[in-house]
């Protein structure tokens, strides 16, 4: 079996591939032995999530590790974060999860750290991999030496000291894995809390009967919806398959977009440490901004995307940041994004502040009415950026470029930006407290941005 044709599966952040044309064991085996002969490491964490393809490529990324010189240990079936965990332990020099986390059952790929769970991304040596990868003719041979290590109980002895100094009153949660792995930390979790855990698509299964687990697709929203409103929880998670992103519903039901999550946990978190720094992405910023500045914190804003927020993050030293897209990262892991910590500290929340979920977002979410991130194919992205450029910009307050185009009016504002691995562009509008505003001009940008679809 041969490398696929380059840059087919290696994207601005981690690795994506459908299998086995784009991703397979030899393209795998080769990732190893770069990643051992580029960063050295002696120890390395492998872990990957329930895809029938998954631990084949483990096994291979496992040998060409081997074959460059450096030993393995693999904590098997898990979350991206309990690699990221373990790529923070002494004595490991990086990590590497097997996952394609939210798409298609026929894919796979791979998120790489380097020890420190420091992220491998573009700029921070993924382009060497990928050059390496293609211009290797080394081809599997033997079989895999790895160490076994059953690293969840510590991994939950961190959740739970997290939360040690906070106070968790009985609630019931229904919690919907989407058939991925997430369950397995809420099977760890749950004899150590007073929640009662209503589980649904909680059984890994590398099938994902119950549909592709994203629930930032509608669609995929229903059955945590409905078994909140059936068994009258106190809030819903979601979560997709390799749980790096976490999602929340409130009490009736209603799903919380990840941007007004971001604030809640700003404000909790500066309640500790005040004056410390928060990181958020450029698509939706007012609600975050003006929550951040409130509870005395200091905003600093990054482009989206994992590698770049964890590297604002450190730069940064920040106590935390958040993307709207559900991403929530903590310095007291490490600096990464983590899909467990987030509805930990909900569930603090809600006890201590005897309100709802619906109680702790409400206002914040009139104050700040958002659309939601809105995708549109296009032909051509740098083209159509221009134009939204040269007809918005010209009366506006503020026109910034840190990731698409973000332009910024007094009563509303908008981002719009290319994908990084799809022909689209995502939109996202926000007003203040005017959701008819907000409204009328996500149809007239839509309208402009489909003026020029493909």
């Amino acid at each position: 079996m041969t490398a696929s044709k380059p840059a087919s599966c290696f994207k601005a952040y981690d690795i994506r591939g459908r299998v086995p044309d784009e991703l397979n064991p030899t393209i795998a085996y080769r990732l190893g032995l770069a990643y051992a002969q580029r960063f050295e490491p002696v120890s390395v964490a492998l872990g990957c999530d329930i895809r029938h393809s998954s631990r084949s490529l483990l096994e291979a990324i496992a040998l060409g590790l081997n074959h460059g010189g450096s030993r393995v240990t693999d904590i098997g079936y898990c979350g991206t974060e309990e690699i990221y965990f373990a790529a923070q332990q002494p004595g490991c020099d990086g990590g590497i999860m097997i996952t394609a986390s939210h798409n298609p059952a026929d894919y796979n790929g791979m998120k790489l750290v380097r020890g420190g769970a420091i992220p491998i991304s573009g700029d921070s040596g993924l382009r060497e991999l990928e050059a390496a990868v293609y211009a290797s003719t080394a081809e599997p041979s033997g079989t895999p030496i790895m160490t076994r290590d059953y690293l969840r109980p510590r991994y939950r002895r961190f959740l739970l000291d997290f939360i040690a100094n906070r106070t968790i009153k009985p609630l019931r949660v229904v919690v919907n894995a989407g058939n991925g792995t997430a369950g397995l930390v809420i099977d760890a979790l749950e004899p150590h809390l007073p929640l009662e855990f209503i589980r649904i698509h909680c059984d890994p299964d590398p099938a994902f009967p119950n549909g592709i687990p994203n629930p930032l697709e509608p669609d995929n929203r229903q059955a945590t919806i409905d078994a909140v409103k059936q068994h009258g929880a106190d809030f819903g998670v979601a979560w997709d398959g390799d749980f790096d992103r976490c999602f929340l519903f409130d009490e009736n039901g209603r799903f919380i977009e990840g941007y007004y999550i971001v604030g809640l946990l700003a404000k909790a978190l500066l309640e500790e440490v005040p004056g410390a720094t928060i990181i958020h992405d450029p698509r939706l910023t007012w609600n975050t901004i003006d929550e951040v500045t409130a509870a005395g914190g200091r905003p600093v804003q990054s482009k989206t995307g994992h590698a770049f927020i964890k590297e604002s993050m450190r730069a940064e030293d920040a106590l935390y940041g958040g993307e709207m897209s559900a991403h929530h990262y903590f310095r007291a892991f490490g600096y990464c994004d983590n899909g467990t910590l987030p509805w930990l500290l909900v569930a603090a929340l809600i006890s201590e502040k005897g309100q709802p979920l619906s109680e702790l977002v409400d206002e914040r979410m009139h104050l700040f009415p958002a659309s939601g991130e809105i995708n549109r194919t296009v032909a051509d992205s740098d083209a159509t950026l221009a134009m939204l450029e040269k007809e918005y910009g010209e009366g506006a307050i503020k026109i910034d470029h840190t990731d698409g185009l973000s332009v910024e009016f007094a009563e509303w504002r908008f981002n719009v930006r290319a994908s990084n691995t799809e022909p689209l562009l995502r939109l996202n509008v926000e007003s203040r407290a005017n959701e008819a505003l907000m409204q009328e001009n996500t149809q007239e940008l839509l309208a402009k941005i489909e003026s020029t679809s493909a």
